[in-house]
């Protein structure tokens, strides 16, 4: 027993580690990705309507509560980038709208137009 708990942990370690050298690429394809989706969510599309939800979803997903299954109605550049997205506010830094120069007022403007 005690044998497979210091695996465990050895596994454990291993993995987190991993992840601390992974963050910095994540967090930069995070904010790009997010730079990119900003402006097609303050458009008037159907796509600006998905990736504006899913922004407000991250920012507050009890007030803005987000059907993942939308997803699908993305193109695949856009879909890459929400996932980039989700993938640097999996283990928040900070929070979504603090990534973005004038973040509180982007947000505030996607609340307005699809909260």
């Amino acid at each position: 027993m005690q044998k497979a708990q210091t695996i465990d942990r050895n596994v454990l370690f291993d993995a987190l580690v991993q992840y601390q050298e992974e963050r910095p690429a994540i967090r930069e394809a995070g904010t790009h990705a997010l730079a990119r989706l900003v402006p097609v969510a303050v458009r008037d599309t159907g796509q600006s309507r998905v990736i504006g939800r899913f922004l407000l979803g991250l920012y507050d997903a009890t007030t803005y509560p987000f059907i993942l299954t939308d997803l699908r109605s993305l193109d695949v550049g856009l879909f890459e980038d929400c996932l980039a997205v989700l993938r640097l506010d999996n283990t928040p830094e900070k929070e979504i709208h603090e990534y973005l120069p004038k973040g509180q007022m982007i947000f505030n403007q996607l609340r307005e137009y699809w909260g």
